[in-house]
Formats: C-alpha cells, sequence, structure tokens
C-alpha cells in the first residue's frame, strides 16, 4: 500500500505544477469576497433567504431558491446558535437527515431519508472534494477527518438530488466549506469551557500577504473528560487547517494543508434494565446518563494471539487510546474563465493513520448463578471434575460476589484496529454557456480520478464483566470437591483471546467520466440532466486464519482463538457504476417555485471486499424521485419536498456476534428490496425583525420488501417492516430572538429536537421509543468580544439510540421496548469567549 501511496503522492504533485504553470502567467484580479467569520457588533441579520448563494451539487454559483433539488447552507452564525455537541448534531437539525450523536464526537451514525444505512451514503467533502474517497474507511468516516472549526465558513448540504453525479456513493453530500482570505486582516479566537471538564481553544485569522495573494489558517485544540465517566480523558488533540490563494486576471490558484491529531473514545450501548424483569432499572449500577462499560481495568489489555509463523504473540493495548486519528491532506484548486469557458481543476493527497481501540457490546447481561453452566462441560473435560464455579476480581484471589450487587454479570469485546490508509484524487470539469433559439444551454464536461487504499489488521477479545459503570473485569474460577482451584474459564477476565482476527491490504484505482446540462427554456423553467459512468480496479489480499489453542492448560481462555495459518487470499475484483439524473424547475417569480427530479444511485462494493474473506459482494441500487415546492419571502421561506425512494438490490447484511464461539466475523447476507416516501418540510419564519422562527420536519414509511437470508432466519417475518433504527417523524424547532439593548448584541435562542419510536431489528419486536429534547442559549456581543451559554437537553430527557446491534439486529431484544442501548447525553452547559478583530 506505501509504494501505491507514494506513486499516488507523485502523480498529485505533477498535476499541481501543471496547473500551477499557467496560472502564474495571468495577471492580478480582485480579491476574493469570502469572509471570515469575524463577528461584528450589532443583532445578527440573516440575508434574505432567495439571496442565499450555494455552489455543491451545481455548475456555477447559485442562489438556494434557484436549485431544484433540496440544499442547505449551515453558516458559523447558524453553527452558533445550533450550538451542537458534534458535527453529526449539526447536520441532524438539517431536514431529511437523522443522526445518532450519542457515539462521542466522531463515527456517529447519518441517516439520509429515503436511504437505509449509517453513514455509507453520505459524502463528506472539503471545497468539493472528498478527503478519502469512499465514504467509510477503515473504521472510520468523513467527521473523524474533517471536523466544524473557526476556519469553516459555512456547510453546504446536498439531499438526494444531483448528488450521485457529484460524489461517488453518495445520496447526500456535506461539503465544508473553508475559510479564505480577502483585502482585510480579520480572525477570531475564542475559548470553550464545559460542565463535562470541556476545555477547546479555536483560532482563526485571513488576510492579504500582497500581490493579489491571501492566507488563511486556523485550528483548534481541545481536552474533554467527556459525556460518560470513562475514568480517563474522552477526546484530546486538534486539528490545523490553511490555504493560500493566488487571484489570476481571470481566476484564481489556491493551494491548501489539512492536519489532525486527535484522540476520541468511543462509546458503546448500555444495558439499562434487568433482562430477567425489564421493569427493573440498572441504573443504580449504570447511570443512565454517565455510565459507560469503558473502563480503566482495560487500560493495559494483552493481546494475545499465533502469527502466521506459529509464534504466540502478545501485544499491549490501551482503551484510553481511542479513536486515534492522524491524518494529512495537500491540495490544489484552479478555477479561471477563458472566453466564457469555466474551467475547475481539483486535486488532493491524503495519507492517514487510524489506531483504534474500544469495548463493544455484546450479549445480554446473564444471571450470575446460571452463567457458568455453558461452560461446565468445557471445563470438566479440561481440568477434571468440577464441583462448583465461583468468581474473583481478574488475576487476583479476591472473591467477587454478584448477589450482592445486581445479581448479574455480562460479556464485552474489546476491539484493536491498527490501519494505515492513503487517497488521491483530482477532479478536472469545463463548463460552458451558450444560447440557442429555444433558450440557453449550461452544458458541464467532467473528469475525476481516485487512486486510494487502506490496510486493517484487527483483534477482536471477549471479556468476563460485572454489571456496573467502569466495571472491574472478572475470572470465572473452577473448583474440585474439596474446595480447591483447579482452573479458569477465563484468564485475567479474558473469556476468549483473539475470538476474531484478520489481517489484510487493498489498493485501488477508479476514474469517473460525467456530463451535465441545465437548459433554460424560457426564464423560470430549466430542464437539467446529468450522467457519472465510474469504473473500479482493486486489488488485495487476506491473511487466512483457522482456529488454535494456543496451550495455556489452567484456562480455557486460549482455547479457541483464531490464528493466523501462513496462507494468503489474493483477490482482484473490477467494478463499475452507472449513475443518472433528471429535474425539472419552474419559478413562477423570485419568490414561487416548484421542482422535481428523479435520481439513480449505484454504490459499488467497498475496496475493503479484496482483504475481507467471503464478503457479501453486490452493487446496491436506489432510484430516487423527488417533488418540491420553493416559497420565500424576505427572510421567510418554505421548501416541502415529497420523496420516493426505491432500492433493488438492497445490501442489509452484517457482521454478527456469536455467543458460542466468540467469533465477530461471521457475515449474515440479508439482501433484497426497501421503499421509502415521505414528505420533508424545511421553514424559517421572520415574526418580526428580532424574533425568528427555524424548523424542519420529515415524515416518512421506510419499510423492507423481499428479503432473503441463507443462513436460517425467517426472510417473511422482516416483510413490510419499518427499516431498522429510522423512524417516521422527526425535525426540530428553533426560535431565535435577536436585539440591541444599549451597546450589546443580545441573541436568544433554544432548539427542541424530536424524535420518532424506531426498532433495532428486522422484525421489528424491539422498539426504541420517541424522545424528545430541549437546549436553550444566549450570547451577548460588545464590541469585538462575545460571551455564550448553551444548555443541551435541559430537563435530562431519557431516550435510546442504536440497540445493541452486535446480537440484536435479526429478532431484537426479547423484550418489546429496547433494554440495552446507547443512551443520548444528560444535561450539560458550555461557557464559550471570544474575541474578534
Amino acid at each position: 500500500m506505501l509504494t501505491s501511496a507514494l506513486a499516488a503522492g507523485s502523480a498529485l504533485a505533477s498535476l499541481s505544477v501543471a496547473l500551477a504553470a499557467p496560472a502564474t502567467a495571468q495577471t492580478s484580479a480582485p480579491a476574493d469576497t469570502a469572509a471570515a467569520p469575524a463577528e461584528q457588533s450589532g443583532a445578527t441579520t440573516p440575508e434574505p433567504a432567495d439571496r442565499d448563494i450555494i455552489v455543491t451539487g451545481s455548475t456555477r454559483a447559485q442562489r438556494r431558491f434557484d436549485a431544484s433539488y433540496a440544499i442547505n447552507t449551515v453558516t458559523q452564525t447558524d453553527i452558533e446558535k445550533i450550538a451542537p455537541v458534534n458535527f453529526a448534531d449539526l447536520i441532524g437539525q438539517l431536514p431529511g437527515f437523522q443522526t445518532e450523536i450519542t457515539g462521542g464526537e466522531v463515527q456517529n451514525i447519518y441517516r439520509i431519508r429515503g436511504l437505509p444505512n449509517d453513514g455509507g451514503f453520505v459524502s463528506f467533502q472539503q471545497d468539493g472534494l472528498p478527503l478519502f474517497h469512499e465514504n467509510d474507511g477503515v473504521f472510520f468516516r468523513g467527521d473523524a477527518i474533517l471536523k466544524p472549526d473557526l476556519m469553516t465558513e459555512r456547510v453546504e448540504v446536498v439531499r438526494g438530488g444531483p448528488a450521485p453525479i457529484y460524489a461517488s456513493y453518495s445520496g447526500a453530500i456535506v461539503n465544508a466549506i473553508e475559510v479564505t482570505g480577502r483585502d482585510t486582516v480579520r480572525g477570531k479566537a475564542q475559548l470553550t469551557l464545559g460542565d463535562t471538564g470541556l476545555y477547546r481553544g479555536d483560532v482563526v485569522q485571513s488576510g492579504p500577504l500582497g500581490n493579489d495573494t491571501y492566507y488563511a489558517l486556523g485550528g483548534f485544540v481541545r481536552y474533554h473528560d467527556g459525556y460518560r465517566d470513562n475514568g480517563f480523558p474522552n477526546d484530546k488533540g486538534g486539528q490545523f487547517r490553511a490555504n493560500i490563494k493566488h487571484d489570476l486576471a481571470n481566476g484564481s490558484l489556491r493551494l491548501s494543508v489539512n492536519y489532525v491529531n486527535d484522540h476520541n473514545v468511543f462509546y458503546l450501548p448500555i444495558p439499562t434494565a434487568d433482562p430477567r424483569n425489564p421493569a427493573v432499572s440498572l441504573d443504580r449500577y449504570i447511570d443512565y446518563f454517565s455510565g459507560t462499560l469503558n473502563s480503566p481495568a482495560l487500560r493495559n489489555v494483552d493481546l494475545r494471539y499465533r502469527n502466521g509463523a506459529g509464534v504466540v504473540q502478545n501485544e499491549a493495548s490501551d482503551l484510553g487510546d481511542g479513536r486515534h486519528m492522524r491524518m494529512v491532506n495537500i491540495g490544489s484548486q484552479y478555477d479561471a474563465e477563458f472566453d466564457g469557458w469555466l474551467v475547475s481543476a481539483k486535486a488532493g493527497f491524503t495519507m492517514g493513520r487510524l489506531d483504534f481501540t474500544a469495548f463493544y457490546s455484546t450479549t445480554n447481561p446473564a444471571d450470575a448463578t446460571t452463567f457458568p453452566s455453558s461452560y461446565a462441560s468445557k471445563a470438566a473435560a479440561a481440568f477434571g471434575p468440577v464441583a462448583s464455579f465461583g468468581y474473583v476480581l481478574a488475576g487476583t484471589n479476591t472473591i467477587y460476589d454478584p448477589a450482592a450487587a445486581s445479581g448479574l454479570v455480562m460479556q464485552g469485546q474489546y476491539r484493536d484496529v491498527r490501519s494505515r490508509f492513503y487517497s488521491n484524487q483530482a477532479n478536472l470539469s469545463v463548463a460552458k454557456k451558450f444560447d440557442t433559439p429555444i433558450g440557453s444551454h449550461d452544458l458541464k464536461l467532467g473528469v475525476y480520478g481516485s487512486l486510494y487504499g487502506e490496510d486493517s489488521r484487527t483483534i477482536y477479545q471477549n471479556y468476563l464483566i460485572e454489571v456496573a459503570s467502569r466495571p472491574r473485569l472478572l475470572d470465572l474460577v473452577a473448583y474440585n470437591a474439596a474446595g480447591a482451584r483447579i482452573g479458569r474459564v477465563t484468564d485475567n477476565g479474558a473469556l476468549n483471546y483473539a475470538a476474531t482476527l484478520t489481517q489484510g491490504d487493498s489498493d485501488a484505482k477508479m476514474a469517473a467520466v460525467s456530463a451535465n446540462d441545465t437548459w433554460e427554456i424560457i426564464p423560470g423553467l430549466r430542464i437539467d440532466a446529468g450522467i457519472r459512468y465510474e469504473g473500479y480496479s482493486y486489488k488485495g489480499y487476506a491473511l487466512l486464519t483457522g482456529a488454535a489453542n494456543l496451550g495455556d492448560p489452567t484456562t480455557l481462555a486460549d482455547d479457541s482463538t483464531r490464528a493466523f495459518t501462513g496462507g494468503i487470499l489474493n483477490q482482484r475484483l473490477r467494478t463499475h457504476a452507472t449513475n443518472w439524473t433528471v429535474g425539472a424547475n419552474y419559478d413562477f417569480n423570485r419568490h414561487i417555485g416548484i421542482y422535481g427530479r428523479a435520481a439513480h444511485l449505484e454504490t459499488p462494493p467497498s475496496v475493503q471486499t479484496v482483504m475481507s474473506i467471503n464478503p457479501t459482494i453486490i452493487t446496491t441500487i436506489a432510484n430516487q424521485y423527488e417533488a418540491g415546492l420553493k416559497l420565500a419571502a424576505g427572510r421567510s421561506y418554505l421548501y416541502v419536498t415529497g420523496f420516493y425512494t426505491n432500492f433493488d438490490p438492497l445490501n442489509a447484511s452484517f457482521l454478527a456476534f456469536d455467543p458460542t464461539t466468540g467469533r465477530n466475523d461471521v457475515n449474515v447476507p440479508f439482501i433484497g428490496k426497501a421503499k421509502v416516501k415521505g414528505v420533508e418540510f424545511d421553514g424559517a419564519l421572520a415574526v418580526t425583525k428580532w424574533f425568528m422562527l427555524n424548523g424542519a420536519l420529515t415524515v416518512s414509511d421506510p419499510t423492507y420488501r423481499n428479503f432473503q437470508n441463507a443462513n436460517g432466519a425467517d426472510p417473511a417475518l422482516a416483510e413490510g417492516k419499518q427499516i431498522i433504527r429510522q423512524p417516521k417523524i422527526y425535525g426540530n424547532i428553533r426560535p431565535s430572538f435577536d436585539f440591541d439593548l444599549g451597546d450589546n448584541a443580545i441573541s436568544l435562542y433554544g432548539r427542541y429536537t424530536y424524535m420518532g419510536k424506531r426498532y433495532v431489528d428486522f422484525y421489528n419486536r424491539t422498539a426504541l421509543p420517541a424522545y424528545g429534547t430541549t437546549g436553550a442559549g444566549v450570547t451577548v456581543r460588545h464590541g469585538s468580544w462575545q460571551l455564550q451559554v448553551v444548555g443541551d437537553n435541559l430537563f435530562n430527557a431519557h431516550g435510546l439510540t442504536e440497540g445493541n446491534t452486535r446480537t440484536d439486529q435479526v429478532s431484537g431484544q426479547g423484550s418489546p421496548e429496547a433494554i440495552y442501548g446507547r443512551p443520548i447525553f444528560g444535561r450539560n452547559v458550555r461557557l464559550v469567549v471570544g474575541r474578534s478583530w
């Protein structure tokens, strides 16, 4: 993979030089009008809704009102008032986006209306280009390598519409536009303190360098104890971004760099009720709002496995490292106009490394008195006649009595993942607008290519723990009739060493060509059509594994491990995708418009398939249809979009946990169809000059159709059922009051977010109940200073997300409502102090 990465980097360097050469021969041009996010004195007055300018998903910049698809722009002012706890929380306030924000700062769930997936259909881009070609890397997605801060001028979000012809794998695009310098030096420094042990500093500055050259730089550093009490810090690290732009007589040349070095511990589901009697809460043992299965007991884990040479390996791993992302991206962008031809060339090269540790939920808690029975026969075969079992604190002789606590014990799975990745991507497009006897055409032709790849080494080990927050590890000990210890089911808490073991490498080459034409027949009536063809070539390998006993006669923990055999499975795959879209728009005037659109999306298998053993290889196909009404007047607007999506085929396969073997690498294929229909509302009402009401609502009917499964599950039971973890109703309402008080500009704002009922399983047997949360904040500006206080979930509303996906996806948790899941965060408050210049 490293050789391919270096080759890709060399190609990027050559392309950047080629782009820069003609550019530098041009003369100077007026400075860019993009502004840094410096705050101004006086109450904020948003731009009229019909003058919002967007660039994502279109041939050239246009008013949002003119777009024939659903798109939102989120500015720094919007981010301030939404006051999100993470990127997913920000995106989740937009119509048509259902997000789960409970995993921590990154790797959260992003679902776009009509698309039943946890994030694989959402492309994260910076200034119109992805940082990594595929939407999902090895245990990371876009929010792990692109984080909002003061260097983010705005975020443009396309839902459905033309997304498939502007990005691969995409039913939606989240495009973060960076701050770019202009003639005036501008900047801001900001300090955020939170009652969850949050300390964060942000800074941005931009301005001129002379000779029509401008700069912008900024980033953040952050330390956070966390929303849940791990017993160690949850987040530590930061991000730095910078760019230099040179204006030319007919365009501009821009170079940029991104650097991320960040640790983010992952929150996983917790049990909330006793499975023996779901009416009994476990809150006294694992607090709903602060409890977690993350524990200091997992700060020095012994990873034990046999390598391909037959030698037992011992590696140390620390849960406190969390998701440690190190990434650097270098980008270039050239835009120019030649006799009416718009030329745009963008290139980027990304290299990164992810070291990931987490403690995953597996099975429900079990009665401590009956739990040992499943190990009785194996223990007797290994140690001789077993008269009884007992629990001790792992690695000690200290007796642990579950009856003195919850009466339960439980399992969890420690995961250690190591991955390196690279991605080189380049996009060249030309556009020309010309008149014909029947209206005008705006034609755009594009070529996109990417060289990318990743490797992976994963080890999963299962542990026995007490039912408690920050649980201690337990050993299950076997005793003979004389009461003497004769062996251990576990070893320092480990039930299974290396229950899952994989390693592989992959490289990909892809190329795409696209064409799009917007035909304005008469003023206000436009028809557009676009097509994109993508070809992929993958190569990779996976190391073969087999069952192995590592040879310790005193424990069962190493009897059934996975071990590398020394064999290698080399694999290649060629695949392709053809995406298209057709839309029509008619604006009656500058305030009323309607549109309709059809789009075809094909998502080919990931490059990870060639470093996996027996993956489900299928291209998911979705046909999307939309019709919308647009109303805008001054600062008020209403966008109503009806949508219908037909997936055929839909790949809903997943990796399941096998409680018998402890393995979590067994693929469960679920192939079928899905139909999603609904309507979304996106509105803002300027009640008065100082009172604004924003809101978003999505109502849909997401259902499964015609599933097939060859592993013994009954697919007929999923027919017509609600798609896993997707609600029928969700939305929010956000009032804000902006006024001056003396020399101070005051903003008061609130937010109520509603999430409807969902199900954890294909058969809809276990529900995640609906919930709603309330937040509020106040911002005071005085001159160049700003003070903000904001709170989330002010009334400590209860709400569960996710469920326990390792074991409950087929038939639920054995209860009508979930008793295992990832709870929403409790009440928390943040103080933000900033100064602009």
